[in-house]
């Protein structure tokens, strides 16, 4: 058996409670995919994004939905080797990946070299925009899986002052008619992880020029590095705690919270307060 049917077998098979199954929960709970859409997959060569890729593909070829995808990977400046790795992998998991080239990494070196992470993941949102547009998509498919989701929450929690979150869609508001969708959204990255040993598999941690300067300069944890060590060690104390988190986010009782954000307008707890004071 080729390597790549053994790669689609065990998704179906051995991870369909870890992955497989959450995978299509988050598609049918969140109403990520419809009759007819056209998606652009974002390959970033990491094992997410090629997991999220064999997702798709399973679910064009025996889904009930019929939808139209390209898989497609933006170089921004990657080490030669690191592209080579990219498509031999494509081609090893038999992915028709397709790669555009920009020069986002000598644009943000020139401008933004201090601090490149935000100015790189801004223009590349806007290349990966521009281009799923030329292909005639109406939704870009990311792979953020659930754990991404809980560090982005307490990511913004502690050092943003706010309670927000990574959603499983958004509507872009730039780019008219573009939605952004997460399908493995309720996928633990130990599954993803599980997934990758068991079929042997290698992959970019990360293809960034960037990030190795960067962790010398600063010689200490990056702040979700931090979050995700802080998990762990409270699940030690918890095993649920990172489910309960979560759910938290599904489950805000407006009743007890000081105050909410909406449509960019600051609401006070006040407001109802004083309200039912005055009846």
């Amino acid at each position: 058996m080729e390597k790549y049917r053994e790669v689609e077998k065990s998704i179906i098979k051995k991870f369909r409670k870890d992955i497989w199954s959450k995978f299509v929960k988050a598609i049918m709970e969140y109403e990520l995919i419809q009759e007819k859409d056209t998606l652009m997959v974002c390959m970033s060569g990491g094992k997410d994004s090629f997991l999220l890729a064999k997702c798709i593909q399973e679910l064009k070829r025996h889904g009930r939905v019929h939808f139209d995808v390209h898989y497609v990977t933006m170089d921004p400046g990657y080490k030669e080797e690191n592209r080579q790795a990219i498509l031999e992998n494509a081609k090893l998991l038999n992915i028709p990946l397709e790669i555009f080239d920009s020069d986002i990494f000598s644009v943000v070196d020139k401008i933004a070299y201090e601090k490149p992470c935000y100015m790189c993941a801004r223009m590349r949102r806007g290349f990966l925009y521009s281009k799923a547009q030329e292909l005639g998509c109406n939704k870009i498919v990311l792979g953020h899986h659930f754990d991404d989701v809980i560090e982005t929450t307490l990511l913004s929690m502690f050092y943003g002052s706010e309670i927000k979150t990574m959603m499983p869609k958004l509507h872009s508001d730039h780019f008219k008619g573009l939605e952004l969708i997460r399908p493995l959204y309720l996928v633990k990255e130990e599954a993803i992880l599980a997934w990758k040993k068991y079929n042997q598999l290698t992959f970019l941690d990360c293809a960034c020029r960037f990030t190795e300067d960067c962790a010398k300069k600063e010689q200490q944890p990056s702040k979700r590095l931090e979050i995700k060590e802080l998990i762990q060690n409270l699940k030690k104390i918890n095993k649920n705690i990172d489910y309960n988190i979560f759910k938290s986010l599904d489950n805000i009782n407006l009743n007890c919270v000081l105050g909410y954000v909406k449509n960019k307008e600051k609401h006070s707890f006040l407001e109802e307060y004083n309200h039912k004071k005055e009846k």
